[in-house]
């Protein structure tokens, strides 16, 4: 009997996924980035695909593979790649790996906040450059963290765990989301604002919603207006949530006073503009790059499309109505 076909998207993913070549045929592409010409060929024939935030999973995709696809597993918490409403349509799991990587994402919002206050990156170029000519009273004077406001735009596990980091620095937090979590906020002494307010108050303001059609550009010319010339903003989310030209003139023109963006709307081509930008701290998508963080995406990855296959409910599916249509 031919066993299912699983195709892989990522050779990186290839180790990860060793253990469901005992049931499945489990194809690997064998690069760094997939062509859409060879995505639609590669998924031709599977049961299930494993892929990255990087590969836009649509109609076109599912059509390609076949009738026989049961699930698409995104090696990725955001699955704004995926077309969920075309696969639920058609009756395809698909899942995601909600929270893993919790603490590595919020932990690089604390990491953008410390290195940007105390400017460490520009005491390393610094040092590097060799223009260093020993130790000043003045020199690079940063801020400290203690008693700032940190605004959390998006109460969801990451903007929970960035909060509890930023109690514990000593800074004042206060949030917004759609609906408000009372207990959260006397547990932790949080306080809930509207977005203006958020935006008018906080020393650092940090992204944690997903990316949607209500949040692309949520921060724009009126949002970057309102927050304090000294302000931080923080970007760990999605690239398009920030209008990207105009936080570079907002950068240039110290309508802020800083940003740490690991995430950008267009992630290949990052401007030069933004590149040059002294104020900026800039990483290449990697707040969740930790080894814990990693190695536990994966696992969930390889569970979720064994269990879909296996006609177990996934743990981590995002549209579930697909599975209540499988068991009515």
């Amino acid at each position: 009997m031919q066993k299912p076909k699983i195709f892989v998207t990522h050779v990186f993913l290839g180790k990860f996924v060793e253990k469901l070549r005992e049931k499945y045929d489990v194809v690997v592409w064998q690069g760094r980035d997939i062509s859409r010409e060879d995505l639609l060929a590669g998924v031709k024939g599977a049961t299930g695909i494993i892929s990255l935030l990087t590969e836009k999973i649509d109609d076109e995709v599912m059509e390609a593979a076949g009738p026989q696809l049961r699930v698409i597993s995104n090696y990725a918490v955001g699955f704004d790649n995926i077309d969920v409403p075309a696969a639920t349509k058609r009756k395809i799991c698909v899942t995601n790996t909600p929270g893993v990587l919790t603490e590595s994402v919020a932990e690089q919002v604390i990491a953008f906040t410390l290195a940007l206050y105390r400017r460490v990156v520009e005491g390393d170029r610094l040092i590097r450059s060799g223009k260093y000519k020993g130790w000043e009273p003045d020199l690079l004077l940063g801020t400290g963290v203690k008693d700032k406001i940190m605004g959390i735009v998006g109460l969801g596990r990451i903007g929970r765990w960035t909060a509890r980091m930023s109690s514990a620095l000593g800074m004042k937090v206060i949030y917004f989301n759609r609906h408000r979590d009372e207990e959260f906020e006397e547990e932790y002494s949080i306080a809930h604002h509207t977005f203006d307010q958020l935006l008018e108050q906080a020393d650092v303001v940090s992204l944690s919603v997903p990316l949607t059609n209500e949040t692309r550009h949520m921060v724009g010319e009126r949002e970057l207006k309102l927050m304090k010339p000294t302000a931080l903003l923080i970007n760990t989310a999605r690239g398009p949530i920030v209008d990207q030209n105009v936080l570079i003139k907002a950068l240039k023109e110290k309508w802020i006073a800083g940003a740490g963006l690991d995430v950008f709307e267009d992630e290949v081509h990052v401007p030069e503009e933004l590149r040059a930008l002294s104020n900026t701290i800039l990483t290449p998508h990697t707040a969740s790059a930790t080894i814990e963080a990693r190695m536990a995406m994966a696992k969930i990855v390889v569970e979720n499309i064994a269990d879909a296959i296996e006609g177990r409910q996934p743990s981590c599916l995002v549209n579930p109505d697909v599975w209540q249509q499988k068991t009515d």
